[in-house]
């Protein structure tokens, strides 16, 4: 008898510690709730989203086009893969355009006029090793590792023309501007992140000065800014996210960049998007880690979304988007705050 008691214990035990047999068990932390989830023929790897559509960067695959009119239920629409070249990684976009960086295949440009018929109308192989891309009014700037970053005209936008450069500390990575289209911001990977001038760019001007650069832990892969102040975002890989005030400029070609706070988020700090006083970060393994950051000295977990392996993440008003490799794209309503 005391040997089927001690069986029956040990039992329940084992059951405790497995897995949850109810998936959405998984999906709710912080009042943060998926909502809607839909497989991709490709591996997911970066998102942008505009008004009722979703555009994923799917490695291999090019650009999987998806309705979210119903986030509940989003809708796979297209797939452009002919005519994309190398592996689609990192995606921007500017208006029915879709900007595509390659890697070494550089920059794929997709006409998404028709998103039930997207159409690839030009690669340029002079903007590579392409990591990512970021779109600042009518320009398209590259980071292409340690070449810096390119600048491309785009007011053509199948013909980015490339109009110059600039150099950074490091590899660049990651790219961001102010809100005040004065400052760029370089995630510059081993070399932490680099600060430039870019107020002149509009006018056509080239002269894009360094202004700061400041170290950080880690790997500086994804960056975000906060609004209209000059507080930076950095994921840094393993060293999870870490806060940068770049406000201090001492003199009018100098800004004087320094750590203010960080997080340690347990996974590989991906990417990383900001939204009314939120960080959302795709930490891989680690699923999307939500962080308030009203205080950006002291960064706090307030959500947690575990999925396969997150590495892109795009946020809304209301919904946070997360490009999962294994999963597919991943819809998560944010909860009144």
């Amino acid at each position: 008898m005391a040997k089927a008691v001690l069986a029956c214990l040990c039992c329940m035990v084992f059951l405790s510690c497995a897995k949850p047999t109810d998936p959405e068990s998984l999906y709710n932390s912080g009042g943060y709730t998926v909502v809607g989830r839909l497989p991709l023929p490709g591996y997911a790897e970066d998102l942008e989203v505009k008004d009722t559509l979703a555009y994923v960067a799917q490695g291999e695959g090019g650009l999987a086009i998806v309705s979210i009119a119903d986030r509940a239920k989003p809708r796979l629409l297209s797939v452009c893969q002919e005519g994309v070249r190398g592996t689609s990684h990192k995606l921007a976009l500017n208006n029915t355009s879709v900007y595509i960086a390659a890697n070494t295949f550089g920059v794929n440009v997709v006409d998404a006029s028709n998103p039930l018929a997207p159409v690839a109308t030009a690669s340029n192989l002079a903007m590579k090793p392409a990591q990512s891309l970021h779109v600042f009014g009518n320009y398209l700037l590259a980071a292409i590792g340690e070449t810096g970053v390119k600048i491309a005209e785009i007011s053509t936008p199948t013909q980015p023309d490339i109009r110059g450069g600039l150099q950074n500390p490091g590899y660049a990575l990651g790219l961001a501007t102010t809100s005040d289209s004065s400052r760029l911001l370089v995630a510059c990977g081993e070399m932490g992140l680099g600060i430039f001038d870019v107020h002149d760019m509009q006018s056509g001007f080239g002269s894009y000065k360094q202004l700061g650069w400041t170290d950080t832990p880690g790997y500086a892969s994804s960056v975000a800014t906060m609004g209209n102040r000059y507080i930076a975002f950095v994921a840094c890989g393993t060293a999870g996210v870490y806060v940068v005030d770049f406000s201090d400029t001492t003199t009018a070609d100098t800004t004087k960049a320094r750590v203010i706070g960080s997080y340690a988020t347990g996974g590989y700090a991906k990417e990383i998007a900001y939204q009314n006083g939120r960080l959302y970060v795709a930490t891989e393994l680690r699923g999307l880690q939500i962080l308030s950051v009203e205080n950006p000295a002291a960064p706090r977990l307030v959500g947690e979304i575990q999925t396969d392996y997150a590495l892109g993440v795009a946020v809304d008003q209301r919904y946070v988007y997360v490009a999962d490799e294994d999963q597919g794209l991943i819809i998560i309503a944010i909860p009144p705050y």
